[in-house]
């Protein structure tokens, strides 16, 4: 029998930056809801979550991260710190879609949904011949799970992906960017 692993899971496609660690049968969340400045909040949080359990980076065995739906920038602030961290740790990062973990321990058929804007949600039914393609719906979402319970669920969902043959987490986008690209030509670059 393997030992349990010892994972930290984080998530910033929402306004907040969460963060879960795993160890042991424990899981240890905090959520700190922000609108904006998850880029420069995240890796101190992260810190601090480790250390307040004694833990450091290299304890660890894994990453999890969130990979969406949500807010663009918020979904590749996550990405970015997963891949990086499990690039310098030499440990394998796992993307869990906000899908599963709003499914996670849910009793069969489930639909999971996520806020979307404009009073819109995200959806996706899960059955027990498995999960349908997920839609975008102008309904507004259903009430939710609170954010603990989804990045505890995150983490335990990337701990039991974890000696699975890992891809690199990809986002999950359910629609373009908000931002349009420039319409002037980009300047010229000198060599």
């Amino acid at each position: 029998m393997q030992p349990k692993p010892v994972l930290l899971a984080f998530d910033t496609s929402a306004a907040h930056c969460a963060a879960a660690l795993l160890f042991g049968d424990r899981v240890v969340t905090r959520v700190d809801p922000m609108a904006k400045g998850q880029a420069e909040h995240l890796m101190p949080m992260l810190e601090d979550v480790l250390s307040a359990q004694g833990l450091g980076w290299r304890d660890l065995d894994g990453i999890g991260v969130g990979v969406g739906p949500g807010n663009f920038t918020g979904i590749r602030i996550a990405l970015s710190a997963a891949r990086g961290l499990a690039l310098g740790l030499g440990k394998p990062a796992i993307g869990v879609n906000g899908f599963d973990a709003r499914a996670f321990g849910e009793a069969l058929p489930y639909t999971a949904t996520i806020p979307a804007p404009r009073d819109q949600s995200y959806v996706q039914h899960f059955t027990t011949e498995g999960p349908d393609s997920p839609l975008q719906i102008a309904e507004p979402a259903l009430p939710q799970k609170p954010a603990d319970a989804l990045i505890g669920a995150v983490a335990r969902i990337a701990a039991s992906r974890l000696h699975n043959e890992i891809q690199r987490p990809t986002p999950l986008y359910m629609r373009s960017a908000d931002a349009a690209p420039p319409r002037d030509p980009a300047p010229l670059l000198l060599p």
